[in-house]
């Protein structure tokens, strides 16, 4: 197995630090004993494991406490991580789980570190039927990649290409001690019933199974690394006037396997999760018939897609807001407004409007849109709403602008316009 591994740590890129994902069961035990064993010359990354501690396991605390015992034993650093794993509405414990192991893994990476996982050829070729199983495209298809941009490093599998017989031997050879998770036996669980039940079936019929179907997921990796160049070439004749959107006329121009193709790639872009295929056929039928006033909308879990203008835009989905909400500001310290994902500040309004807030009357307070206000500028008395499509401003964004009153008076719309006020209500007339 170390012969193997080298050779696999080779075709990985450098890190400063391997952090190895150790959940106590004998693939990761095997994958951190072998690198713990490996001759390290000067210059050699760091070694140092995580467990993450899901509480959700009668014996938890029991597979936490094996992991110490084991990192004592090799000497490498353990790092212990408590998470809430709770499943959010509509997700299922297992990718609960999932989820808040890997967002646990990358808060404790530093740039240039590397996170190692146990992930082997028999662990591909379940993915790769799973995801068959759900209808994936070739991206699902692939599988898991060897290695990917993660966190603030990367995520590489140096055991990818081993069978599990490798490191059940590597385990037994060293007297290696794991843990059993009796969740793994569960076969009301997808990935439990393929490997217990219908793996070793296909297996008796097709010996070398694990092996072709990890050639056939690195084949429709090669498929995807292609379809995402043409989506690259294809994005840079669909960017909208806007930054970071797309035109609505020119995805339309395109055939609809491109639209897919190019829409995907931009999601992908943006870091923003790609939606299943009945939402984006719904996207892609929405931008068919949308006009220039259509309030075009589509949302799945963990991002939105909006049109405007001829424009599509998307976003992680925005929370709701309260439109009678109202702050009091005392124009001198930081007035943070976590519902609009900002902070205002007395040095943020003198960059944005060369205005000091407290020349203004009293008291200042902070509204949002209701409907009907109105801004004077440059003498003229003008609809704020009027002033908002004659910006360019998505109506999604206008509810989510702070205006700031000086008594009863519309100061300023922040981040856009000073509203032109009396002298007594500011020491002079703000500009635009």
């Amino acid at each position: 197995m170390l012969k193997d591994l080298v050779q696999a740590l080779e075709r990985l890129p450098p890190a400063r630090r391997w952090l190895v994902g150790l959940s106590g069961g004998l693939d990761s035990v095997a994958l951190l004993h072998g690198l713990a064993q490996l001759d390290a010359p000067p210059g050699s990354p760091g070694l140092r494991a995580v467990h993450v501690h899901h509480g959700l396991h009668a014996r938890a605390d029991e597979w936490a406490r094996q992991c110490q015992v084991l990192c004592d034993a090799l000497e490498v650093p353990l790092e212990v991580v408590n998470v809430d794993a709770r499943p959010r509405r509509g997700q299922s414990p297992e990718a609960a789980a999932r989820r808040a192991r890997y967002e646990a893994l990358a808060d404790r990476m530093a740039p240039g570190d590397a996170l190692l996982t146990a992930h082997h050829r028999r662990d591909q070729a379940e993915t790769l039927l799973l995801q068959l199983l759900r209808g994936a495209g070739p991206a699902g298809l692939s599988a898991m990649p060897r290695w990917q941009p993660y966190g603030s490093g990367w995520h590489g599998r140096p055991l990818l290409d081993m069978d599990r017989s490798v490191l059940e031997a590597h385990a037994h050879q060293h007297d290696l001690v794991w843990v059993e998770d009796d969740s793994n036996t569960d076969l009301g669980l997808d990935r439990n019933l393929l490997r217990h039940e219908v793996m070793p079936q296909l297996r008796q019929r097709w010996p070398a199974l694990d092996t072709t179907l990890a050639r056939a997921a690195g084949l429709q990796a090669e498929a995807q690394e292609l379809l995402a160049e043409r989506a690259r070439e294809d994005l840079q004749d669909l960017r909208g006037e806007v930054a970071g959107t797309l035109s609505i006329p020119a995805i339309r121009a395109l055939r609809r396997p491109r639209q897919r193709n190019a829409v995907r790639g931009w999601l992908q872009e943006k870091g923003l999760p790609v939606p299943n295929q009945n939402r984006l056929e719904s996207l892609l039928h929405q931008i068919r018939d949308a006009s220039p006033d259509t309030r075009l909308r589509v949302s799945w879990p963990g991002a939105e897609v909006r049109g405007y203008r001829d424009s599509l835009h998307a976003m992680a989905p925005l929370p709701p807001v309260d439109s009678g909400r109202v702050w009091s500001w005392d124009g001198t310290t930081e007035l943070h407004l976590p519902e609009l994902g900002m902070t205002l500040s007395v040095e943020e309004m003198a960059r944005l409007h060369e205005l000091d807030p407290t020349r203004l009357a009293w008291p200042l307070t902070v509204h949002l849109r209701r409907g009907g206000e109105t801004c004077r500028l440059r003498g003229q008395t003008r609809i704020l709403k009027k002033l908002f499509q004659e910006a360019g401003i998505p109506p999604w964004e206008r509810e989510r602008i702070p205006l700031i009153y000086a008594g009863d008076r519309l100061a300023l719309v922040w981040g856009l316009w000073c509203c032109d006020l009396p002298t007594g209500v500011v020491g002079g007339e703000a500009s635009e």
